[in-house]
This record gives C-alpha cells, structure tokens and sequence, in this order.
C-alpha cells in the first residue's frame, strides 16, 4: 500500500481581507494551473490512489480534485476532519485501511511534514513540503505508525514547474 502525501497548492495570501474566513481562500490561477503540471507528471510515472482524503479547507478540495482529475480511473474524494490543520493521525491511518488500494491524503503545512514523519519513524523529525510537494510512503501490508518507507518526495521546482 502506498500513501501519497500531498501538501495543498498555491493558494491566496493569508490574511487578505477577501477572505475573512481562512478556511475559504482558494488557491490562486497559477497554483491551479502548476499543480495540474505536477499532478500529470506524477500520475504518468505512476501515481495512482484509488482514494483522496482531504482537509475540508477549500484550498485542500481544490488541490485534490485537481489531483484526481489527473488520475485514471479518477478516484474517490472524501473531505476528512482528520486531515484539517492540527491533523489527527491515527484516524487518517485507520481511513486509510479501510480503503481498497492506495490513497492519498492533501492537508497542510506544517502538518503534512509531521504525519509523514511519523509514519516512517519516531515523529520527531519533519519532511519538509512545499506547497503542490507530494510524498510516497509505502508500507508492506496495511499503514501503521513507524512501518513507513519513502519512495520518492517530489516538489513542482524539482518536477521544472
């Protein structure tokens, strides 16, 4: 099983008074247009979850229907309490064995780092995302604390985006 892990794309200014309510800023034109560059590229070398979670913020939303509108068969998008900012991490790995086939899951920095961290070690170290980054972690059998591997980290500077 794999899990992707992806950090939300380019979005608005915080703070900017067109969104009072942080939750709703949008990712921006170009933070569309360059996450559909990575998430293309990433799906032609493969990427392929049967699954996306996301954080019920807009900007995460948009980033996984992006995400999933790259994929082929396009997979499921589920909005996951667990995956909004301060992420709880045993419920993102119990919905995630739950689910047929690999997943991804499209949260926030700095949690993004963290929740990858902690699937592949101790916790207290961090991966570093930047906005539109995507981690594969695998694991042989069903995701649990620690049993993590990273396959690959891919950032859209890294990808020429």
């Amino acid at each position: 099983m794999f899990i992707y892990i992806v950090r939300h794309a380019w979005a608005g200014e915080f703070g900017d008074p067109r969104w009072p309510n942080d939750n709703l800023r949008p990712l921006t034109e170009d933070g569309k247009a360059r996450f559909q560059a990575v998430a293309k590229h990433l799906s032609a070398a493969g990427l392929a979850p049967a699954a996306i979670a996301t954080s019920p913020l807009v900007r995460t939303r948009q980033t996984a229907e992006i995400l999933a509108a790259a994929v082929a068969p396009s997979p499921v998008i589920e909005e996951v309490d667990a995956l909004a900012p301060g992420s709880n991490l045993e419920e993102l790995i119990a919905w995630s064995n739950r689910q047929e086939g690999d997943v991804a899951w499209v949260g926030h920095a700095p949690d993004v780092g963290f929740l990858a961290a902690s699937l592949m070690g101790d916790g207290s170290a961090n991966l570093r995302f930047a906005k539109g980054a995507c981690a594969a972690i695998r694991f042989h059998g069903q995701a649990a604390l620690k049993h993590g591997e990273l396959y690959w980290h891919a950032t859209a500077k890294l990808l020429g985006y």
